[in-house]
């Protein structure tokens, strides 16, 4: 526990460097893929989530989703690939495959439904390919281009007011 702790001040220090080396993306393009990146720690309805963003067109096939969980049980089956704070080396780097494929896939849209700052789900989200990233306003302002302010509880909210600007923005 007391290594998380310590594991995560590296972490959050190596972010305060990286941060200022975001790049905004120009090109716009209409969104075909999502990437789907969800804090399961304090929100359990990721079905219900799942189902209002297909619902407003966009397809399971082209969605990717990975969840991340505070208490990660390696022997449980999880039904979306699943990473914790066990996956982050010392150095700051993800040691699972499936996060690191996650970061390296160009998605249209990145999807960070998470309204509590962690350190790991900041890393994921930073150094995602995206090229549109859309989260909640409680989170670091420079992760994302577009901030809903709203709770992750209210999820058809977030979802709502989320493809109402990317029909605004011509993303759909």
């Amino acid at each position: 526990m007391f290594l998380n702790y310590i594991k995560n001040y590296f972490l959050l220090k190596f972010l305060k460097n990286n941060l200022h080396n975001t790049k905004i993306s120009k090109e716009i393009s209409s969104v075909q893929t999502v990437g789907l990146l969800i804090d399961e720690s304090y929100f359990l309805e990721k079905e219900a989530l799942i189902a209002e963003i297909i619902a407003n067109g966009i397809s399971e096939s082209n969605m990717k989703i990975i969840v991340y969980r505070d208490k990660w049980k390696k022997n449980e089956a999880y039904s979306h690939p699943t990473f914790g704070i066990k996956h982050l080396n010392w150095n700051a780097q993800i040691t699972e495959p499936v996060v690191r494929e996650f970061i390296k896939e160009k998605f249209d849209l990145l999807i960070s439904y998470y309204d509590i700052e962690k350190a790991f789900l900041k890393k994921v989200t930073n150094h995602s390919r995206a090229q549109f990233k859309v989260g909640f306003s409680s989170v670091d302002k420079k992760l994302n281009h577009l901030m809903i302010n709203t709770n992750a509880e209210n999820h058809t909210v977030f979802v709502h007011e989320l493809f109402r600007y990317l029909k605004i923005l011509n993303k759909i």
